[in-house]
């Protein structure tokens, strides 16, 4: 089989290569003793396999082990590849959100992060979300990739972005202490917050979390506000299941395109909401294949689950910036199939395992 051209891996925001010859070319690109990061370097030697010779499409990425265990430890400049030089154009050293242990770190390259924002934007002109609109985010940032990832998207699409800071890892050292009343004055701290900027600013955009959405909706007057402000309320983190869906979408605030988010810190980004799906369909997630794939399988056996059936959900990030594949997510999912022309599995019904890596899986608010 040829050599992919590494020419692949720049296309332009809006085309999508074709799956393989795009997974062929990184591979070439991670693993080319030039270009490949010094962490990839040292991990190809002892793989039972030649990520050049072997993985020749999406489907082999199923070879790799799961390194993201690693990345709790590993020097975050030795996953930076080569191939940049000086070039490498770091927008930051981002952590996970530490559900399950000590926190995972990545590095993000503007490369990515341009190319992940374009595609947000782009969809929320899908959803008819007009631009040069002004953005909240009660979110994290920090750390949390997710601030910087939104806030890029605020500016793509034309809006200045309003922050409220929220630090997941204290809600949930609070959670798992049993300490209820202090994380509900924490989580009333924020809708404070959020609410000052919602009565003194127009906001078109709010970006939060399914249980930063419920709180706000205890508030009438919040509700009011979002309902003559906001045009689209964007969410993530945390999970949303389907009833919460349906009575936010269709009953607190029917005004708004409610549009959701599936991912994390190690795939640098993740799935959004499918576009025209009807009221009544479940919410899918679709990743931005090549770049993301994911798959559902059977957490026994690694298997991939049949359509329509339940399994642990697996993704893989492949992108000139960053290489992370076979991560085992702490969700479960429906498989659903993908788009015409896209690769791997989408996912629907997503919700958290109880445990994972022997640990309490605890959401807390993202």
């Amino acid at each position: 089989m040829p050599t992919a051209s590494l020419s692949v891996l720049d296309v332009p925001f809006d085309e999508r290569p074709d799956p393989d010859e795009y997974i062929r070319a990184a591979m070439e690109w991670h693993f080319g003793p030039d270009t490949g990061s010094p962490f990839w370097l040292r991990k190809a030697r002892t793989l039972d396999f030649d990520p050049r010779r072997d993985v020749k499409g999406v489907a082999d990425l199923a070879l790799f082990p799961n390194v993201t265990g690693e990345l709790r430890d590993v020097p975050v400049r030795d996953l930076i590849p080569q191939g940049y030089g000086a070039d490498a154009r770091i927008v930051g050293v981002f952590e996970s959100g530490g559900t399950t242990g000590a926190p995972k770190r990545i590095v993000c390259l503007r490369d990515w992060l341009d190319r992940l924002t374009h595609g947000l934007s782009a969809d929320l002109d899908g959803l008819g979300i007009p631009r040069g609109v002004d953005w909240l985010a009660i979110a994290p940032s920090g750390p949390h990739m997710v601030g910087e990832m939104v806030a890029g998207t605020a500016a793509r699409h034309g809006g200045l972005m309003f922050r409220v800071d929220m630090d997941p890892r204290w809600v949930k050292k609070l959670i798992s202490a049993g300490k209820a009343e202090e994380t509900d004055a924490y989580v009333s701290h924020l809708v404070e917050q959020a609410a000052y900027v919602l009565r003194t600013q127009d906001i078109g955009v709010l970006m939060t979390t399914p249980p930063l959405l419920e709180r706000l909706a205890r508030h009438d007057d919040l509700i009011e506000l979002i309902g003559e402000k906001v045009k689209g309320i964007m969410w993530g983190g945390a999970h949303m299941d389907a009833d919460t869906r349906d009575l936010l979408r269709n009953e607190v605030f029917p005004g708004c395109a409610l549009y959701g988010t599936y991912g994390n810190t190690m795939i640098l980004g993740g799935a959004t909401e499918r576009l025209g799906l009807g009221p009544d369909e479940p919410c899918v997630f679709d990743p931005r294949t090549p770049f993301v794939t994911f798959s559902v399988v059977d957490p026994a056996s690694g298997e991939p689950v049949p359509y329509g059936e339940r399994g642990q959900v697996v993704m893989n990030h492949v992108s000139k910036s960053a290489l992370l594949p076979g991560n085992l997510e702490r969700d479960l999912a429906i498989r659903v199939p993908p788009p015409e022309g896209a690769a791997g599995d989408s996912v629907a019904d997503v919700g958290p395992v109880a445990m994972f890596d022997d640990e309490v899986v605890i959401e807390g608010v993202y």
